[in-house]
């Protein structure tokens, strides 16, 4: 597979997490495995990763550079 093209996907895919995880926070969404309720703060920590994840990803499709 073509580097910008995986970089290109990964990008998106962290861009569906990146939103995915803001609408948990801010719609203040629960989540419950089994009988454990998720607390929302980990949702703010996944934002920023998968966010920076992104960015980063554009970055490098961006400079032309694997």
């Amino acid at each position: 597979m073509n580097v910008k093209i995986y970089l290109i996907v990964s990008g998106i895919i962290f861009a569906v997490w990146t939103l995915g995880q803001l609408a948990r926070v801010t719609m203040q969404i629960p989540v419950q495995v089994g009988t454990l309720n998720i607390p929302i703060w980990p949702s703010f920590i996944g934002t920023i990763l998968a966010l920076a994840l992104c960015i980063w990803a554009f970055s490098l499709v961006r400079a032309g550079r694997p």
